[in-house]
């Protein structure tokens, strides 16, 4: 996905597997994440750097509107930077499911990524 910015959006298989289980439970999950996705293809790369990876990572906290508390119990959403125009989607979860998420996770979901092209 694309637009004329010229940056691509990727959606990784890891990325789109827990964005399908959390949509069973947060039914706005996808209206609540296109935000984020809008911003990443005007080129703004939003949220936290992630040291601990040889690779640029940030995470992004998303509100959930499901369960009203505000970002901090929303989603994380984890992205790779892959200069100079290609941002892949690796991650995201439930701040209730999940305390934070490893850098050995990020480097697996970055292995699975590179298999899959």
């Amino acid at each position: 996905m694309s637009d004329d910015s010229g940056i691509e959006i990727r959606f990784t298989i890891p990325f789109k597997r827990r964005l399908k289980a959390l949509s069973k439970r947060y039914r706005q999950i996808q209206k609540d994440i296109q935000p984020i996705i809008d911003e990443l293809q005007a080129g703004n790369f939003i949220g936290d750097h992630l040291a601990g990876t040889n690779y640029i990572v940030f995470k992004v906290r998303v509100k959930n509107s499901d369960i009203p508390i505000g970002k901090s119990g929303g989603y994380r959403l984890i992205y790779q930077l892959e200069p100079p125009q290609v941002v892949s989607l690796l991650l995201i979860y439930a701040k209730s499911d999940q305390a934070d998420v490893t850098a050995e996770e990020i480097e697996a979901a970055i292995e699975e990524v590179m298999q899959e092209t």
